[in-house]
């Protein structure tokens, strides 16, 4: 069934959210509903915001805190003085900067070691590039199968811009030709559904949901039909937001994974965490739970540009060894970039 909503029907602010009060209701769940935008593409956004030569531009832009922060006080430590590095002060610095105790020990440990003939500064920077989880090319969500879709699952905690995110996606993919379709299994909140209508709004998608309190399971089962029997080659599935700590919220999302390998014999779906960058080591103790409990194939690290410690980049791909695939430098459409270790690393230096 397809319906339409009014914008005074929908949530005024795309970005509010509570925790998951429990595990969604028993019976029978109804009969999904597929709604449509009212239209298509960002009126209120650059039309070029997806233009690659942009994005290390943006980059730069959104990082300049953290490169005025503690990346600033690193490299003046750095600094070829008469006595040298200052290396107790590096550590402290990189320590400050989110990267970790430990591993910063280790990074000052092991560029003193390199004798870089770019010297210490050089040494550190070869360090931390060599902590970034190696790449294989250009990242995308990729089908199991000729004519089914790939699926991307987004979790975390609340807070963190997940949906949010979810509309930036689809955006960019819509922008890269590809046929998008949103499943809203956050069902544990009514606004919920209504938020994520905005973003399909406004990036020119639609959205499989079902009623408040439905089992996600199944709102994620009926996208994933709808994808096949429209053609749609991605499904990017909002999920609840949820505590580390709530077991049985957690179950679901394992729960969701089964639902998928199910429907899509063979799919490897990816399993997307987004993380606020302000929260630095708090956020990556969540990360390493959900990964933990679901296994997570990717990070979004959002807010990056509002945080002068950017190097919290480092400890999650240092600790979890999982990539980081997109970063939020900014509020525009265009700002969530497809993270590229070395353009990264050259934007902290810059």
């Amino acid at each position: 069934m397809f319906r339409r909503r009014r914008r005074d029907e929908v949530a005024a602010d795309p970005d509010t959210s509570t925790d998951a009060p429990g595990e969604a209701a028993g019976g029978s769940d109804p009969q999904p509903a597929f709604d449509r935008p009212l239209f298509a593409g960002f009126d209120d956004d650059d039309p070029d915001a997806f233009r690659p030569g942009d994005a290390e531009a943006r980059l730069e832009h959104g990082l300049e805190r953290t490169r005025g922060g503690f990346m600033s006080r690193l490299r003046d430590y750095l600094g070829d003085g008469p006595g040298g590095p200052a290396w107790d002060d590096v550590e402290e610095t990189l320590i400050a900067g989110d990267v970790g105790a430990a591993l910063s020990m280790e990074i000052v440990e092991r560029a003193r070691q390199r004798r870089d003939p770019g010297g210490a500064e050089a040494a550190v920077r070869a360090e931390l590039a060599s902590l970034l989880v190696p790449r294989g090319g250009a990242w995308e969500p990729r089908s199991a199968a000729v004519g089914r879709p790939a699926v991307v699952l987004i979790v975390g905690v609340n807070g963190t811009g997940k949906t949010t995110t979810i509309g930036k996606l689809a955006a960019r993919y819509t922008a890269e030709g590809r046929t998008v379709l949103l499943a809203a299994a956050d069902t544990f909140r009514a606004a919920a559904i209504d938020q994520l209508l905005i973003w399909a709004d406004r990036a020119g998608v639609q959205v499989v949901s079902h009623a408040p309190g439905a089992d996600p399971g199944a709102v994620v089962y009926d996208a994933i039909d709808a994808a096949v029997a429209r053609g749609a080659d991605l499904v990017i599935a909002d999920t609840a937001g949820r505590l580390h700590t709530k077991s049985s919220l957690m179950d679901e999302l394992s729960k969701i994974r089964r639902i998928v390998d199910k429907r899509l014999p063979g799919a490897e779906p990816e399993t997307l965490f987004v993380l606020d960058g302000t929260t630095g080591q708090n956020g990556l103790q969540q990360a390493k739970a959900f990964h933990d409990a679901v296994g997570l194939t990717g990070i979004v690290l959002t807010k990056l540009d509002s945080t002068a410690k950017g190097g919290i980049v480092f400890a999650i791909e240092h600790d979890l060894a999982v990539p980081v695939r997109f970063v939020g430098v900014g509020e525009g459409i265009g700002d969530l970039l497809p993270f590229d270790p070395d353009a990264f690393v050259a934007a902290l230096f810059a």
